[in-house]
């Protein structure tokens, strides 16, 4: 059996990190914050959600090239530097019937954008069954996430 005396010197337990402690006038202060931590492994990645992903991002970034190569020719035509492209080229190359069509250049851009989008999405699809199939011999990515409180 215990010694009374020994049971006097042991401290409470210490409360939770949640915990609030009072102050003297009545305040509330929070503990200090801590994080906890999980390592998770990632061993598959879902192809259909990549690919969706993959779609839209390469569309954007389409789109976003697209109108600064819209808002670059209507200032490049404004400022006449269209118009002396086309003396420069008709000069050197003696073709009085060389125009630039923005139209058709245009036009161009989008089908090449619209061929690169679906080419690297599938890039990308590839890429994630080529992962999958990787992450079966070595395991997967190893990923530490941590949430601050």
């Amino acid at each position: 059996m215990r010694d009374p005396a020994d049971q006097a010197t042991v401290a409470p337990p210490a409360p939770p990190a949640e915990a609030r402690s009072r102050t003297a006038r009545g305040r509330t202060e929070r503990s200090p914050a801590r994080s906890r931590k999980a390592r998770v492994v990632l061993r598959k990645v879902e192809p259909w959600s990549v690919l969706k992903i993959s779609f839209l991002f390469y569309l954007c970034v389409m789109v976003v090239i697209i109108g600064a190569m819209m808002i670059l020719y209507t200032i490049l035509g404004a400022i006449g530097a269209l118009d002396s492209l086309t003396r420069l080229i008709r000069d050197l190359f003696a073709d009085q019937s060389f125009e630039i069509h923005g139209g058709w250049l245009f036009t161009r851009g989008v089908s090449i954008g619209l061929v690169l989008v679906v080419l690297w999405t599938l890039i990308n699809v590839f890429i994630v069954f080529l992962y999958n199939l990787l992450s079966d011999v070595v395991g997967g990515i190893e990923v530490t996430l941590s949430e601050r409180r």
